[in-house]
Parts: C-alpha cells; sequence; structure tokens
C-alpha cells in the first residue's frame, strides 16, 4: 500500500484538499461531524471531478461518431474477409489508423477518473487506520472517523471484523446492509448505463469490435463492482455510485439528443424531430440542424429511419436542405390557396355544385335541341355534296353494281365463303332435328 500510496502521492494531497474545503463549506450547514457534510463532500467531489473531464467526454462523442461514420466500411470488410477472420481484423485495424479512431476511446472517461478512485481511497483507508493524509490533519481525522453515513461509519468496510466496526462507533450489521446495498446499486447503476448502450444507441445491422467489447463490459464492470466493493471503504462506495449516477444521466442524455444512426434512439429521436419540423415547419436548434444536415449528404445510403423523415417531409410538403434547414417544397407553394393561406398537401379536388331538378331537365332539353340542329344541318350540307351537277354520262348503270355485288355475296364461291366462326365446321351446316319431347 505504502508503494501505491507513493505512486499517487501526486495526485492525494490535491484530493484531500478538495474535500477539506467542501467539508468546511457543509460542516457549517450540517455541523462538521455529521455524516451529511463528509458524504457530500466526496459528492461534491464527484462533481467537480466530471466537471473538469467534459472536454475529455466531448473527446469521446467524436471518437464515437467517427466510428461510426466508418460504420459502412466496416460492413463491406465484414463481407469481403468473411472467411478470414485474421485478415479481417488486420484491415479493420488498418482502416482505424486511417480514420484517426480507434474502438478503445469509450474507456477514456474510467481511465481519466482512476488516479482520483485511489487517490480518495488511500485517503479514506488512512482515515480507517488513523492516519494522516495529505492536508488532512489530526482534527479532521477524528472528525472524519465519527462521521456516519446511515449508521455506517465513513471509513467502515464490508470485510471488517466486530472489533474494527466497535472501534468506530458502529455495529456490523449497519455495515454490511449499507455497503451491500451500496454494492448492489453500484453494480445496477453500471450494468443500466451499458446495457441502454448496447440496446437503443448502437447500429445492429453491423457487426463490429466495437459491439463486442460494449457487450463484454456490460457483464464484465457490475461483477468487478461486486468483487471489489466488498474491499471499499464506504466513502469510496459513496464516490464510485455517484459517478456512476452521473455517468447514467449524462450518457442517457447523449443517446436522446444526439443518437447513432441506424438504432433504436434515432427512430425515436427522428420521430420528435418530424413531429416538430411538419408543426412549426422549422429547425429549431443548432444540434438538430447538424444532424437534419447530414442525413441529406448521405443521399442513397440513408438507413430506413432516415428514409422514413425525409419521405414524412416530402408528404408534409416540406423539403430539407444541405444546410440543415427545412423549407418549403414547390408542390407546397403550388398548392396554396388564393388568399395566401398555406396547405400541408396536394390541392383539394373541387365538387361540381348541385343542380336542381328543374335545371337539370331545362339542361336536357336544351341539349337535345342543340343536338338535333346539329344533325338537321349536317344532313343537308351532306345531301348537298352527295348530288353534284354532272353533265357526263356514265358508263355503267347506278343498279349494276349493287346488283353484281350482291349477287357475288349469295353465290357460294372459293373467294367468298364467308370465314367459319368461332366453335364451328367449315362448310355447310346440317340443320339440327328437333328434340324429342
Amino acid at each position: 500500500m505504502d508503494t501505491i500510496a507513493s505512486l499517487f502521492e501526486f495526485i492525494t494531497t490535491p484530493v484531500s484538499w478538495v474535500i477539506v474545503q467542501f467539508h468546511s463549506l457543509y460542516g457549517a450547514i450540517f455541523g462538521p461531524d455529521t455524516g451529511w457534510a463528509w458524504g457530500l463532500s466526496i459528492v461534491s467531489l464527484v462533481v467537480l471531478i466530471r466537471i473538469c473531464l467534459i472536454p475529455l467526454f466531448v473527446k469521446q462523442i467524436k471518437s464515437t461518431r467517427a466510428m461510426q461514420v466508418l460504420q459502412p466500411e466496416m460492413k463491406k470488410i465484414q463481407e469481403r474477409y468473411k472467411n478470414d477472420k485474421q485478415r479481417q481484423s488486420e484491415e479493420m485495424m488498418k482502416l482505424y489508423k486511417d480514420a484517426g479512431t480507434n474502438p478503445l476511446s469509450s474507456c477514456l472517461p474510467i481511465l481519466a477518473q482512476s488516479p482520483f478512485f485511489f487517490a480518495l481511497y488511500h485517503v479514506l483507508n488512512g482515515i480507517a487506520t488513523g492516519d494522516t493524509i495529505g492536508v488532512i490533519n489530526e482534527r479532521l481525522l477524528e472528525s472524519a472517523q465519527k462521521a456516519h453515513i446511515f449508521g455506517a461509519p465513513l471509513a467502515a468496510k464490508f470485510t471488517d471484523g466486530a472489533s474494527k466496526v466497535d472501534a468506530l462507533g458502529s455495529s456490523i450489521t449497519d455495515v454490511r446492509v449499507v455497503t451491500a446495498i451500496m454494492i448492489v446499486l453500484m453494480s445496477a447503476s453500471q450494468f443500466f448505463t451499458q446495457r441502454q448502450l448496447m440496446t437503443k444507441n448502437v447500429d445492429t445491422t453491423v457487426k463490429t469490435p466495437f459491439m463486442q467489447q460494449q457487450k463484454m463490459l456490460m457483464y464484465v464492470f457490475p461483477v468487478m463492482f461486486a468483487v471489489f466493493g466488498i474491499n471499499f471503504p464506504v466513502g469510496v462506495l459513496v464516490y464510485w455510485l455517484t459517478t456512476n449516477v452521473w455517468t447514467m444521466g449524462q450518457q442517457m442524455y447523449v443517446i436522446r439528443n444526439n443518437p447513432t444512426p441506424g438504432s433504436k434512439a434515432q427512430s425515436a429521436y427522428l420521430d420528435r424531430l418530424y413531429k416538430h419540423v411538419s408543426h412549426t415547419g422549422k429547425v429549431r436548434r443548432r444540434s438538430e440542424r447538424a444532424i437534419v444536415k447530414a442525413i441529406v449528404a448521405k443521399g442513397r445510403d440513408r438507413n430506413e429511419f432516415e428514409r422514413k423523415f425525409i419521405n414524412g417531409l416530402t408528404k408534409a410538403g416540406l423539403a430539407a436542405q444541405a444546410d440543415g434547414t427545412v423549407v418549403k417544397s414547390d408542390t407546397a407553394a403550388a398548392a396554396e390557396t388564393e388568399d395566401g393561406t398555406p396547405t400541408t398537401g396536394a390541392p383539394k379536388r373541387q365538387q361540381p355544385k348541385r343542380q336542381s331538378k328543374s335545371q337539370r331537365q331545362a339542361g336536357a332539353t336544351k341539349t337535345a335541341g342543340d343536338a338535333e340542329s346539329s344533325s338537321s344541318s349536317s344532313s343537308s350540307s351532306a345531301s348537298a355534296t352527295s348530288k353534284p351537277t354532272s353533265l357526263s354520262k356514265s358508263d355503267q348503270p347506278q343498279d349494276a353494281k349493287p346488283a353484281a355485288a350482291k349477287k357475288a355475296a349469295q353465290k357460294p364461291g372459293s373467294g367468298t365463303r364467308s370465314k367459319a366462326q368461332s366453335g364451328q365446321r367449315k362448310g355447310p351446316q346440317r340443320p339440327k332435328s328437333p328434340s324429342k319431347k
């Protein structure tokens, strides 16, 4: 332990100083020897550390988004080398190197918290053993040993014996019940954080090492917390439970407002965005414009949720632009009414006005009269054109051609034989005999 303490001595003194400053603040409110003063000091230390790690968290989000952009290329590599796992891994690593990203970047916040975790563990362990650490002097050490959180001393562990717990002014039952509940809550929060990442914010169409890593962490971390938690002091359990709750809330915010393309979270996000845009006709925030811009830039590479979003805007008479804004499409502009009121769909077909019975009868009589007059005029003009005045004598009588045509039609010759109807035999048909009753 002395070797580990010497390794983290550069961070132990600042951590103890921050705890003492928060203790002086909360001690003036709740009392210097209370568990509320020391417990809230540890919670405030977590909040301060996580605020300082926000730039690292933003970097993690950008790295995760870079991994999402590489999803189509990963899918191609998997299909191309599906029978050669070694070559597939080599091509994946080459792709990560060219893109400047790494699937292990999701572990950066955890790795960055490790020095603070070990420093706080060493400080609380010193309180349990009665050793002064950093800026914690004898007076503060005595005050911290008197502090209890729900009946459990701040420096007590689940594995401590009855004699050690009695020296800290508590019972072994209280210590084990409180520590067991905190270990369960700590493991459950860690499991839920990883599970919502796997079930809501992962593109399930592509199987990547990143997904396998997250699935492994979903089961490994809760087990690790459950195993090692029995050796953590109550103050360290408070620290780790607080940071797990912070991580869970922070991830829920990211999943809701910046989901992974192709995930269930993106489907829910685009549904909410469509309802807002179709109602107001515009995109309200910069982050939403960035997502719409990315969807438009994909073109034919859009997933099913993004195509549904674009098609919904089209049906609503809107069109997404390359800069992420949404404007009214040409179809909706043509469908505006005469008074300038815009419509959200195609123009409605106007129904003809209903006429009364007398109007319909009058219209029918007028139509019949017009038809009769037009037919009489056309017949008179036809008779005038069909009888021209001619002084030349025809070489053949007028009745010759009709008579010859009639005779040829009646003669059953080979050239004039009528074709048999479908279903009948060729040639003369024998008359059917009358049926006998």
